[in-house]
Parts: structure tokens; sequence; C-alpha cells
């Protein structure tokens, strides 16, 4: 059979892709940026310095040719842009793929790593979460409140002259602050305050990558241009707000997780994108400086944990102490979509709040669809008059340019004076809504795909659009195609509050399991992360298109970009509660107190399915911080923990060393396979082999309750394994005891796919919960099942 003709449409967008691509590589330098990590205690005596050994060796690799023919005289000083020496040790150096192999054998180099790009994840919330309410206000005293915690964020820069960084009323600037306020471009020593204790940026790695940075269009300086960095700034500790809204939605009082926090914003991301060596270089500046808390709401995938530089610095960071918070990223509904998955960071998903903007599609027939949006201008539809309605694509199930509102794709003889239906995908949702308003479309019907299942987001959209589910979008799809005359009009609802189911894991958020260890759950928790209030650049419409001239101080935007800051803000509070905890003991707290049912009474659901979630969708389940405060106990871990559980993963010395650089650390063997890590879930592997039938891991609990508790253990029914747990009391006489029980598993019938179930230490008080989660590995590849979890 001949193969069908492709569409004009899609051959010019396959030009246009195969173009990009030709030229992305014509125009690739033969030297990129490399991470290079030193031993640092390797240095040989004839140096006092170590970044002159550092030069020295990248020196060895550089011929002379290639320094006077590239660099001149100056070479090996210009092929370093950082110098690492806190949470990494080394440097980035723009080297050529021959010259990184060849450093990758000197002595005294323990890895070589290929610069990596990554990109953003991209009010209600504090009440949603308990923070505002009566009782929570001598729970969060003003003494907690305002301990001097610091909040580094990893993102664009801030927008200081926001009202949500006014230090009225702040206690002077912590003693153990260590930071600088940098100046640049519209960014003076001023806009630093006892909110925002500093600020910096980092650029070498972009600019070795992309160019020099052009300041007459982008701000070399830590003010934000993009609005993400202002945005999850706010959400972590920003000030009260009253009043706060975005074109009158979500009208009422915009407050930050840890509003008595300070905030220190490290800007890596730029208009091209945040690269690898300056997002190390902001780790290692930010511990240097004093932060307790890092914030980082970006992805680039998952790598191997010795390949992957922002897990090495994490586990450097957190060896001093620092608590690390990065999103999950926005790759669900699809399994083993998670990025940030080291057991030493704490993996954020997205989940909804009980607050939507509803939005109403009224169809010619007379029936009505709901939708959401965001919309607020002078472009308005009349609800007593109906407009043309049509949708360029075909009854078929996949979507073609022009049905997916492309630029280009629109003829304005079909579409002008009509409310268009958009197909979601591809390009931006606010971009679409642009396309037609230029073709002279009135409106536009925004529909979601099957990957995004019922899950409204809603967008501050240029000209009249509603976003609805793609149940509802297919019938309006099915009308106009079936009718000669199909008309509709599209209605404004404001905010709506009480919304019932919620939370729900937001469609967006990446799923797990951890495609690097199936023994260790991610993601840990999930925490708002749709349709989040805080505040926005003063350089950025709403919808961040550069046609869009509004002017806002907040905006509303979604993703785990938006739950990243919500757990770092809580994880403030905690430690201003309890400033000797260790990041592990904070991260346990927030899982083991997490709940995992909505408002009500009903198991969360799942955006995408509109089914129950499982622990690979909400991990532990929806932060709940009143609970956190008082967990009762705690699975901690220090850092040698986490290297054993390295150990365990049968790395060699070499891949080992690049985690041992402080403490000289070797493995002890006291973890015999990483599920024994002494992490708040419980993550079971029966291997191919079925005479295999019985596992038992291992847990220590540290009580930081009442001195004197009991504890007795509840384990829910797990289909597939009986479940014995080893003592089955827990008796404590005094604060921070550690008590260690073992759980045996025995399989009863082998299963297809992975089973769930929780086990629940109770003392009368405290419930501390740990999921479940039991895979049988099948023979050939136990990812082939993924697509049925």
């Amino acid at each position: 059979m001949a193969p069908m003709p492709m569409p004009v449409q899609w051959l010019l967008l396959v030009l246009v892709l195969m173009t990009s691509l030709h030229f992305s590589s014509v125009i690739c330098s033969p030297k990129t940026t490399y991470i290079v990590q030193m031993d640092k205690s390797a240095m040989p005596g004839s140096f006092s310095d170590h970044l002159d050994w550092y030069s020295s060796m990248i020196k060895s690799v550089v011929s002379s040719s290639s320094l006077q023919e590239i660099h001149g005289d100056a070479g090996d000083e210009e092929r370093i842009i950082y110098n690492y020496k806190t949470a990494f040790h080394g440097v980035a150096a723009r080297l050529t793929g021959d010259e990184a192999e060849k450093l990758e054998q000197e002595d005294g180099v323990l890895a070589v790593f290929p610069e990596k790009k990554y990109e953003l994840h991209t009010t209600r919330s504090p009440m949603f979460l308990g923070l505002d309410r009566e009782d929570s206000t001598n729970v969060w005293s003003k003494k907690n409140l305002d301990h001097d915690v610091v909040v580094g964020v990893l993102d664009t820069g801030i927008w200081p002259e926001s009202e949500s960084f006014n230090d009225t009323g702040m206690a002077p600037v912590p003693a153990h602050w260590k930071g600088a306020c940098e100046t640049g471009r519209a960014f003076e020593k001023r806009h630093c305050n006892l909110k925002i204790v500093g600020a910096r940026i980092f650029y070498h790695g972009y600019e070795s990558a992309t160019g020099k940075i052009n300041e007459q269009t982008e701000y070399k300086s830590p003010r934000d241009q993009d609005g993400h960095g202002t945005h999850t700034a706010a959400t972590v500790a920003g000030s009260p707000v009253h009043g706060a809204n975005l074109l009158g939605y979500a009208y009422g009082t915009a407050r930050g997780m840890a509003p008595g926090a300070r905030v220190a914003p490290y800007k890596v991301c730029w208009t091209g994108g945040c690269f690898s060596s300056d997002i190390l270089s902001a780790i290692d500046q930010a511990v240097a400086d004093g932060v307790n808390i890092l914030s980082i709401s970006l992805g680039g995938g998952a790598s191997r944990y010795y390949r992957d530089s922002l897990a090495i610095a994490a586990f450097g960071a957190m060896e001093m102490g620092v608590f690390v918070s990065c999103s999950a990223g926005n790759g669900g509904p699809d399994p083993a979509s998670l990025t940030n998955v080291s057991p030493w960071i704490t993996t954020v998903g997205a989940s909804t709040m009980d607050r939507d903007f509803p939005a109403t599609v009224k169809l010619g027939t007379g029936i009505s669809v709901a939708g959401a949006s965001l919309y607020k201008g002078r472009r308005n539809l009349s609800t007593n008059k109906q407009y043309p309605l049509v949708y360029l694509g075909t009854n078929s199930s996949s979507p073609n340019p022009s049905s997916l509102c492309l630029e280009g794709t629109l003829n304005s003889r079909t579409v002008a004076g009509k409310i268009v239906i958009c197909d979601r995908g591809i390009s931006f949702r606010v971009q679409k809504g642009q396309v037609v308003k230029n073709a002279g479309g009135i409106g536009m019907i925004l529909q979601n795909t099957a990957a995004n299942g019922e899950e409204l987001v809603a967008d501050c959209h240029l000209l009249p659009a509603v976003a609805v589910g793609e149940k509802e979008g297919k019938a309006i799809k099915h009308y106009v195609l079936t009718s000669q005359n199909a008309t509709a009009t599209l209605a404004f609802g404001g905010t709506r509050l009480g919304i019932r189911p919620s939370p729900v894991v937001a469609a967006f958020s990446s799923r797990g399991p951890s495609s690097l260890s199936f023994e260790i759950l991610k993601p840990d928790m999930v925490a708002p992360g749709v349709n989040i209030l805080a505040a926005w650049t003063g350089d950025m419409g709403p919808s961040s298109l550069s046609t869009d001239h509004r002017k806002v101080k907040f905006n509303i935007l979604s993703g785990t970009s938006m739950s990243c800051p919500h757990v770092s803000g809580v994880a403030a509070l905690l430690k201003a509660r309890h400033p000797d905890w260790s990041p592990a003991a904070i991260k346990s707290a927030l899982m083991t107190t997490a709940y995992v049912h909505d408002n009500t009474r009903k198991p969360l659901r799942d955006a995408s399915t509109a089914a129950s979630s499982t622990p690979y969708d909400h991990g532990a389940g929806h932060i709940n911080p009143l609970k956190a405060l008082d967990p009762g106990l705690v699975y901690d871990i220090q850092a040698q923990g986490y290297f054993e559980f390295l150990c365990a993963q049968k790395l060699t010395p070499t891949q080992l060393k690049v985690f041992a650089k402080y403490a000289n650390r070797s493995c002890h063997h006291s973890i015999a396979r990483a599920g024994d890590l002494n992490y708040p879930a419980i993550s079971v592997v029966f291997p191919e082999k079925a005479s295999v039938t019985s596992l038992t891991i291992q847990r220590t609990v540290t009580n930081v309750g009442p001195p004197v508790s009991n504890y007795c253990v509840a384990v829910s029914p797990i289909q597939g394994v009986s479940v014995r747990v080893d003592p089955s009391t827990l008796k404590f006489t005094q604060k921070h005891q550690r008590l260690t029980y073992k759980v045996t598993f025995t399989t009863t019938a082998r299963q297809n796919r992975p089973e769930f179930g929780s086990l629940v230490w109770k003392d009368g008080v405290h419930k501390v919960r740990s999921p479940i989660v039991i895979t049988w590995l099948v023979a050939a590849t136990c990812m082939r099942s993924l697509k049925d979890f």
C-alpha cells in the first residue's frame, strides 16, 4: 500500500525543524564547557593554591598550537570559567572532546561532565495548607517566623520593587550570612534589604554555550526579566500583601510559606536557558554564603548519580546541613518521567488547590460546557449572542498544525470573526491564542489532549479564551464537524473557592518510579502547583508573550516550579522551629505527616485519569505543614548513610569518590541493599527469580516527640504479599532515642504490576506513615510494564 501524502503544513513544520537542527550543528563550537571534578586532597606539594593546580591540569591537555590559535597567550586562563570550592571541588572549563577525554585520565581528576542545559519547571495556598488559620498563629509564633533562616532560590532573578519583598519590621541580617549583593544593569546595592539579603548572577557557562548576553535586551544583573524567579521567591518567603490579585482574579492576601524568612536569589537562568556549570557554581556559592535551604525549580532529565552535577553538588550541600528542594518536572502523566531523583534531594510533584477560575462555553445547541480561564480584557463576547465556531482538524485523534493553531497555519479568511477550537500541544497555550488573534479570530476554545485529561489550567490569554477537558472538547468538536452553522459564546466566572475534590494530582506532574533506583520512591510528596498567585516582574506581561503589554504586580502560574517553593518555604519554617534538625529529618517530617485523602475523604485522585492516584504519582502524599511541625518520629539519615546507599548501587571506587570529597568516605557496607536506606518511604523489589519469596528491610526511627512514648504498628493489606513487623511496638524512654525495626515481606502470589500500601506507627497522638510499594521484576525487563502503572 502506497504511503499517504504528507499534508503541506506538516512538510513545512518538518522543514523548519530540520533547518533549525542543521543550523544548531553548524554553529556548534569545537569547544564546549565541561565540569571537571577534582580530588582536592591529591594536590601535589609543588602547588600552594588549588586554582593554580587546576589551571596546570587544563594546560597539560591543551596543545600549544590550540592555545595560540584559539586563545593566544592566555589560553588556559580563559578556558577556566568557574572555580568550585565549597559544595564541589574543581572547575568549569571550555574544552574540546579530545581534551576532555585526556583530562579524565589524569591523576587527581575524579570526573569530567559535559555541560547540560536545564529548563524551568514552570494566595490561597497558605490558607489551603493551614498556615494562616487562627490556631496556627500560636504554632508559628513571630519568634519562629523571624528566625534567621535564609532560602537560596536558583532561578531567573528577582524584581526587588515587589511589595512581597518589603522588609518592614524584620530583624537585622543574620550574623551567619556571608552573601553579597551584586550590582549590574538596573540593580543596585539598595535593592537588597532585610528580606532580600543577597543577590548574585552566574552566566559564564551560558555565554560559553550561546554567546555574549545582549545587555540592551536582557538584564545582566540579578533583576528578573522573566518573572519566574520573582514568583518562586515570593512563594517561598514573600511578605504579606493585602489586596493582591491578577486582573481581579484570586483577590486576597498573598504571602509566602515562610514570610519571616530571608531570600537570596541566585540568577542562573537566562533567555536561552539554564546551564549546569552556572547552576553548580550557584550552589557552591550559596552554601559558602550560608543558606539554610536551597529551592531549585528546574531540571534537565535523569542522569546516573555520579554523572549528575546537580546531584553531586546537592550532596555536598546536604553534607553542610542545607536542605535541597527540587521540582519533579512537568513530564506527566508519563511514567518514569521524573527529574532530580537523588534520595538526598526532596523531589516535589504538583497538585491542585480548592480554588479555580471557572469559564463557560455556551454552544448554539443550548448546552453549556464548563472550563477555566483568566481572561480579562476589552474584547469581551456578549453572552446574549452566538458567534461562528470553527475547528480546522478532523475526526481523527491525531491533530494537525492548523488544529494545533501553530504560527502561520491559520487562514484569516477561514477564522476571522469566529471562535477557533485549538488542540493543546507543541506550542504554548497562550501563544495559540495570539495566533488566533493575529488571524482575526475573536475567541478560542483550548481543548485538552488525552495526556491532560480533564485537568483545567487557567491562563491569562490575550483574547477571550476558555480551556476545556478532553471529553468536553471532543463533544464540542463533534458538534462543529457535524453542523453547518455551529456557534458558541464564551463567559467568564471570576474566582470560585471550596472546590471538591481537592487536592488532585496535576496531570502534568512528573511520575515515578525513579529510573535510577526502584528502591527509592519518588516523587517524595506533592504540594500546590496549579494556578498559584505570587509576585511578578514589572518587565513582562502576565502571558509572558512579547506582544502582551499589560503590567501586573502578581501573576498566576502552574507547574512543579510552583510546588517546589511551597515545600522550600515550609522547610524553612521547620528549620526555624527545629534548628538542630538535619535535611533528612525535615524531609521525613514532611513525608510521614503527608495526607493521602482529599476534602471529600476519598483517596487522592489523578487529574489525567480521574482515578485514584498512587505513590508513583503523589509520593508520600500532600504536605501538611502543621502536622510536620510535630511528627513524633523521624527517619534520619546522615551523609554517610547516603554514601552507603551509593555503595549498595555498585558504583566503582572512582565513581564513589565524587561523593567522598569532604570526609574521605569509604564503604562500611552497613546497607546490604539500596532498599535498606533509612528512607521514610518503603519500596521493595522482588527479583526475577521466583524462588526469592521473602525480603526483609530495616528502618530506624528517632523520637522527636515526648520522651516517654509507646508506638504500635498498623500495616494496610497489600495484594500478593504478607507483611510482618518486628517488633510490632516501639517503647521510647527519652527524647532523641533511636529504635530499629524490621519488616519482612513474603510473596503469596506474584503480581504483574506494582502493589501499594502503607505502614503507620501510632501513639494515640501521632501517626507516622510510610507508603509501601511492592514490585515484582519480570524476565527481560521490568520497564516494559511501566505504562500500566
